[in-house]
């Protein structure tokens, strides 16, 4: 699916603004990415950092940070975990997030609540398509992803 060019999957997990999504793995650990729209609004990505492997992270305090020409700030998080790693590859080559914003992810985490009552707080499917096609007319958001 797609809203004024923004990619959206609804298999996919959103916090409420859109600007992260979030996998379930089978490992136990949730995966968290930047949403087609956080990448359009931050520009061309130059640098990715995340927090160090077993760094609990408090909901409120970033898991990891992003910098643009543009912009620099946090991937939210919205529920306390514990950092398993980030990607390599996006840490080596962050222009990956703005290229395939929903293959680059950027960390998986292990909640320190049970999964499922993490994800219950979070918006999928459905609820999610409605909210994120509405944040892209309301903001008049346009999505181009960069060239590689």
């Amino acid at each position: 699916m797609e809203y004024n060019g923004c990619e959206f999957r609804p298999e996919l997990y959103y916090d409420r603004e859109f600007q992260i999504w979030l996998r379930r793995e089978e490992s136990g650990t949730i995966t968290i990415g930047m949403t087609d729209i956080s990448q359009a609004i931050a520009g061309k990505i130059l640098h990715a950092r995340v927090r160090r492997p077993g760094t609990l992270r408090p909901a409120g305090k970033p898991v990891a940070t992003i910098e643009s020409g543009k912009w620099a700030g946090p991937i939210p998080n919205v529920f306390d975990c514990v950092i398993e790693e980030g990607n390599k590859e996006v840490l080596e080559d962050p222009n990956l997030l703005n290229v395939e914003p929903y293959e680059a992810w950027v960390a998986r985490v292990k909640p320190v609540a049970p999964i499922d009552e993490v994800l219950e707080a979070l918006v999928t499917g459905e609820e999610a398509a409605r909210g994120y096609a509405e944040r892209c007319v309301r903001e008049d958001i346009k999505c181009t992803r960069g060239a590689r």
